[in-house]
């Protein structure tokens, strides 16, 4: 004959106690595990999720003191960056070139060979690096000397009738321009 439990029976009642018991506390592991995990998965993921915000944009001036641009012209600029709950604030130059099209162009000072900062030779109409001896055309074109590309564009917008600009760092010694993290 077969032993069955009894409906009553004391140890099938423990026995049912004890699995509900560690039932309902791994799934509170679980849910405080989960609840842990969500900081750590927004902070490896924020450069993905990260947008460009109007933050990252400096004001270069007026549009209409750029209008009647005929050669490039360098402009100071403030360039704050936001690290956690600091904030530094850089100035730094750009070259605002004469308008095509319409079109409001800004290169980077920086020189693409080993980063000393080109200046505007008006009376030879290019741009020279004094490290090296490179030099470039008015448009940042690339002319002699060793840098290995033309001087780096910025991207630039007008809004309410005042230039900005993104600056950006790029990588010296390549071929292509390269944006730094």
């Amino acid at each position: 004959m077969s032993a069955t439990p009894a409906v009553n029976d004391p140890e099938l009642e423990r026995t049912g106690r004890r699995s509900f018991l560690g039932a309902l506390l791994a799934i509170s592991g679980a849910a405080v595990s989960l609840l842990l995990a969500i900081p750590l998965v927004r902070f490896s993921t924020y450069p993905l999720r990260r947008v460009a915000a109007d933050a990252d944009w400096s004001d270069v001036g007026p549009v209409n003191e750029f209008d009647s641009l005929t050669a490039p012209v360098a402009k100071t600029i403030s360039i704050e960056r936001r690290d956690a709950w600091q904030t530094t604030s850089a100035q730094t130059s750009v070259y605002v070139l004469p308008a095509k099209d319409g079109q409001f162009r800004i290169l980077s000072p920086v020189c693409p060979h080993l980063g000393c900062s080109v200046r505007w030779v008006n009376d030879q109409n290019k741009f020279v690096c004094p490290c090296h001896s490179g030099s470039f055309t008015a448009d940042g074109e690339r002319l002699a000397g060793p840098p290995p590309r033309s001087m780096d564009t910025l991207d630039a917008k007008v809004v309410d009738g005042v230039l900005k600009v993104r600056y950006r760092y790029f990588r010296q010694l390549v071929a292509t321009k390269e944006e730094m993290a």
